[in-house]
């Protein structure tokens, strides 16, 4: 299967030009349309509907922030389903804090703790993005050890901030239940 970045013909890269990688989405949607190839062979009609998927497939992953990031880190190798994946210990600490107060939610509701509990979540979030973007930002001009370095940062942010989506779903039951 094609890179998506070498399909699309644009660097790797965390952050996107949104309008550019959806004008050559509506390019390839075009050019790979099924309909244009009704008159030709089996095997031509199979090739651009491969192609067709894959523009799709692209361009569902290259749009979304987070889905284009899990895809840069597996493409790295850097991201394992159900491998070693681990969370530094101080992050852990912090989040099995939170964990603890929305056990205590269960058990005995307090909105006031509720809204407390998202305000905090909502801010670890917010330096988390806040710490990650200068990676972001520099990734396209790094390489070797300093990419990988960068990969491995990304990585971490990523698994951090699935952790804290959890949480904040979490939050979200608990908002809708009051």
């Amino acid at each position: 299967m094609k890179n998506y970045f070498e399909f699309y013909d644009i660097p790797e890269s965390f952050i996107l030009d949104e309008k550019a990688l959806k004008n050559t989405y509506y390019k390839l949607s075009r050019e790979y349309h099924p309909d244009f190839y009704a008159n030709e062979p089996q095997e031509k009609q199979q090739e651009i509907l491969q192609l067709s998927t894959l523009n799709t497939n692209a361009y569902r992953t290259l749009s979304n922030p987070d889905l284009r990031m899990q895809y840069i880190l597996k493409e790295h190798g850097i991201l394992e389903e159900g491998g070693k994946n681990e969370l530094p210990g101080d992050f852990l600490m912090d989040m099995m804090d939170i964990n603890e107060e929305l056990m205590e939610l269960e058990f005995d509701f307090d909105a006031a703790k509720l809204h407390e509990i998202g305000e905090k979540t909502a801010g670890i979030v917010a330096q988390l993005d806040n710490d990650v973007l200068p990676v972001l930002q520099r990734y396209p001009e790094l390489h070797g050890i300093t990419k990988d370095e960068a990969l491995q940062e990304v990585k971490t942010y990523y698994l951090k901030k699935k952790y804290l989506l959890r949480i904040q779903e979490t939050l979200s039951k608990f908002a809708s239940r009051s």
